[in-house]
């Protein structure tokens, strides 16, 4: 017997399967399993400062990048230069969690700028933004430049070695100007700038440099206030090596010259100081640096003031000269001084024999310390480069920002920012 089943109407069964389907949805699809997903972040937000659009910016304001509901990733700065020229250089720094960015140094005056900053939010999205603006131009006859650096790109100098900055014009915003002049070393030192008159600033340890070492400069003077109006408008960055360790001990009273190398005695010499008769003729007491170095070199006291018809008026050419005083004190050869190592006879230099003078100059380098002792003028710390005459804590102190720098570490004490 064969058995049939009815066939059920199509709209019934369609009916059926269409309660089954929600009955279904209600359970696994519904509001109850989106109630367990974690809710998407808010993108992260950027703010910069000088904001888009901006004209006539200070170069000196700094460039703050902030973000909210997440963390700064990269900040570029590009300055499109008067000249044609980029500048993709600038530094900057984080806070602790990385919301905000501070620019390290100031702006070129007459640039455009853009800014462009990302950050991340907590899902790893990230969020951009710019800002483009352009900044103050500088006036002719109000432009801070460098005149002259004492220490030579890539030169080998002596443990003593300054590092004077002469400017063309002077500067009262010495602090800011401080801020802008970095000095890093491979090996730790504390140092500061002094100022000697407003022109010209000056960079020494409280100790020797340690010998052996790279120091690099960077003068980020580019949009640094000098004075009102006054914008420094180049950066200028270099480096040098200092080399071995080399000081020199001068004793007027035994009429003796010790040189001792990284701790060393390497050399002694009989040598003949100033006669001291009158002031001038006084060798300096104190601690002076080897300055510049001469061949076939004029010596004369018509430097002095003393006239040729003066019964102590001489000329002499010396084979070598090593200059360590801007009152006309030199090591020198005195060929014609039968005294050495036994009376001081000369008018203020250090008397010294062809060969041991020759010797000298040879192994000497600019910034080598010459310890002078014994006589009652002390060395005047404007006085050639007689910055060691201050103590540390003193050249400390006198520097504009009062702080000592630690050139093992980027950055600088105080900032070279206009005060907000």
């Amino acid at each position: 017997m064969t058995f049939r089943f009815p066939r059920r109407p199509a709209v019934a069964l369609g009916a059926a399967a269409a309660a089954v389907l929600m009955a279904a949805s209600a359970c696994s699809t519904g509001e109850g399993d989106l109630a367990n997903e974690e809710p998407t972040a808010d993108a992260a937000e950027l703010s910069i400062t000088p904001e888009d659009g901006g004209s006539e910016i200070r170069p000196d304001s700094p460039i703050v990048v902030s973000a909210s509901n997440g963390k700064i990733t990269d900040v570029q700065v590009e300055q499109q230069l008067p000249e044609g020229e980029t500048d993709k250089s600038m530094t900057g720094g984080y806070n602790d969690d990385k919301t905000e960015w501070v620019s390290d140094w100031t702006l070129h005056p007459g640039s455009d700028v853009t800014v462009t900053a990302a950050a991340e939010n907590s899902e790893g999205k990230t969020s951009e933004a710019i800002s483009e603006f352009s900044t103050v131009p500088p006036v002719e006859g109000q432009r801070l430049e460098i005149k002259s650096i004492s220490v030579e790109p890539d030169s080998t100098v002596g443990v003593g070695m300054p590092i004077i900055v002469d400017f063309d014009m002077p500067v009262e915003n010495k602090a800011q100007v401080e801020a802008a002049m970095e000095v890093t070393s491979e090996k730790p030192a504390k140092g500061a700038w002094n100022w000697f008159g407003d022109k010209q600033a000056v960079f020494r340890t409280e100790e020797y440099w340690e010998p052996y070492q790279k120091v690099d400069v960077n003068l980020n003077l580019a949009g640094v206030a000098a004075s009102e109006g006054v914008w420094g408008i180049e950066n200028r960055s270099f480096g040098f090596e200092v080399g071995r360790s080399q000081i020199s001990t001068i004793d007027e009273n035994k009429h003796h010259m010790t040189v001792e190398r990284d701790g060393e005695t390497l050399k002694e010499f009989d040598v003949s100081l100033g006669k001291a008769s009158q002031r001038k003729y006084t060798t300096t007491s104190g601690t002076h640096l080897t300055m510049a170095f001469h061949t076939d070199y004029r010596m004369s006291n018509d430097t002095l003031g003393v006239s040729e018809d003066d019964p102590e008026y001489y000329e002499e050419f010396v084979d070598y000269a090593v200059r360590i005083s801007h009152s006309g004190e030199f090591l020198h050869t005195a060929d014609w001084n039968y005294q050495l190592g036994e009376a001081n006879t000369s008018h203020g230099c250090i008397n010294m024999s062809v060969s041991d003078s020759k010797w000298f100059y040879e192994e000497s380098l600019r910034g080598d310390p010459v310890d002078i002792t014994g006589t009652d003028r002390p060395l005047e710390v404007t006085n050639g480069w007689g910055y060691w005459q201050r103590s540390a804590e003193e050249w400390i102190s006198q520097s504009a920002t009062g702080e000592a720098d630690d050139t093992s570490e980027p950055g600088t004490p105080g900032s070279p920012h206009h005060e907000q």
